[in-house]
């Protein structure tokens, strides 16, 4: 009876496998063989597209049509300089792009290392709708984002979202949640799609702050040069950032941007606030009560033709500033300091700007943070 009941527990098993390998027999062909540590996803800027016969027009018919990729409902896999209407279609990075219509998702199985911090960057545009969402998600994390905000001039935008792997499979899903009743025409277009490993910084001997050189942080696209933007935390509500230890306390996004296509004052990368007084960021850390500490930072701008008066307002505990910077949008930056006395074992230090700033294309811009520093200091 023992051997009896060990075989037919053997054949439950197995055929519990051959089912699993069939039902999922798509994503297995899909998932790449080790864990991504940054870079485009497979089939990221959707170059690789269905064939002709797994298409109506522009409409993909069938779920798995699009390389790596599976889809539902109403999915357009669309060409640069394509036309809605009077409206011409240009597309960022390649010569293809999808659009997701009211109600579509397209969704990707991704190798990660459990419970490591990971960043998607994704690049994004609205088409005709004013109130466009878009729902990013990797389970039990997600995100809507609204899209009413331009930040950029040609309609392109790079955005970022982060989540902590529950599992080493993590699945990627992009969905459009508006109505299928309403125009399926004016769904979002996506163009890139990227993953990067985080890795949570630590204070040093020379800063307590944690990242203050903003120098980890999310995939940036390389022949792009619109930065990446980071939704605020009403937006966003995990308990992490895609600035590991920094939090977007604001109605609107902040900027990150890179050396390689910005002025930033130290390193490789920086932080602008693109909003005004809507765009904001800050960080918590430990102090003692009564000790005094002495904040430094740099404000500047990013070289991006972004000219002007700026002002950036600095608070920490009972104490703010505030550091005037006259731009000429070619880049270069000036000292700003605080010194405190903390009046808890947490202090919130934040950074925003005082001005909305535009550039002669209408696209938001405003001044640059970056190399923030925090020490102790003896009390004078």
């Amino acid at each position: 009876m023992r051997r009896l009941s060990l075989l037919l527990a053997s054949l439950c098993v197995l055929y519990h496998v051959a089912f699993s390998f069939n039902d999922d027999s798509f994503f297995h062909r899909s998932i790449s063989k080790k864990p991504i540590d940054a870079g485009q996803v497979a089939n990221g800027n959707f170059e690789q597209g269905p064939k002709a016969s797994d298409m109506k027009g522009t409409v993909v018919t069938k779920r798995d049509a699009i390389p790596e990729w599976e889809i539902s409902g109403l999915v357009e896999y669309i060409k640069s300089g394509q036309k809605q209407g009077d409206m011409l279609l240009v597309v960022p990075e390649g010569a293809h792009a999808v659009r997701l219509g009211n109600g579509a998702s397209i969704k990707q199985r991704i190798k990660v290392i459990k419970e490591n911090y990971y960043s998607i960057t994704f690049v994004v545009a609205r088409t005709c709708a004013q109130n466009e969402r878009l729902n990013v998600s990797v389970a039990p994390d997600w995100v809507v984002l609204p899209m009413q905000t331009l930040y950029s001039s040609d309609g392109w935008d790079a955005y970022a979202w982060s989540f902590q792997a529950d599992y080493s499979l993590a699945e990627l899903v992009i969905h459009n949640p508006r109505s299928k009743e309403e125009d399926q025409a004016c769904g979002p277009l996506i163009d890139s799609v990227a993953i990067k490993a985080l890795y949570p910084p630590r204070p040093t001997k020379i800063n307590i702050l944690k990242n203050g050189g903003f120098e980890e942080g999310p995939y940036i696209f390389p022949n792009t040069s619109w930065g990446v933007l980071i939704p605020p935390n009403i937006v966003d509500l995990s308990d992490h950032s895609p600035i590991p230890a920094w939090i977007v306390e604001s109605l609107k996004a902040v900027k990150y941007i890179d050396s390689q296509h910005f002025s930033v004052p130290q390193g490789n990368r920086a932080v602008e606030l693109v909003a005004g007084k809507e765009s904001a960021i800050a960080q918590v850390v430990r102090t003692v009560v009564g000790r005094t500490y002495l904040l430094t930072f740099d404000v500047g701008d990013a070289g991006d033709s972004c000219e002007g008066p700026m002002v950036v307002e600095v608070y920490a505990a009972k104490e703010n500033t505030k550091v005037s910077y006259e731009s000429k949008g070619k880049g270069g930056f000036k000292l700003g300091f605080l010194k405190f006395k903390a009046i808890s074992t947490r202090t919130r230090i934040v950074f925003l700007s005082s001005f909305y700033t535009m550039k002669s294309d209408s696209s938001l811009c405003g001044p640059v943070i970056d190399d923030v520093r925090l020490i102790s200091v003896h009390n004078s």
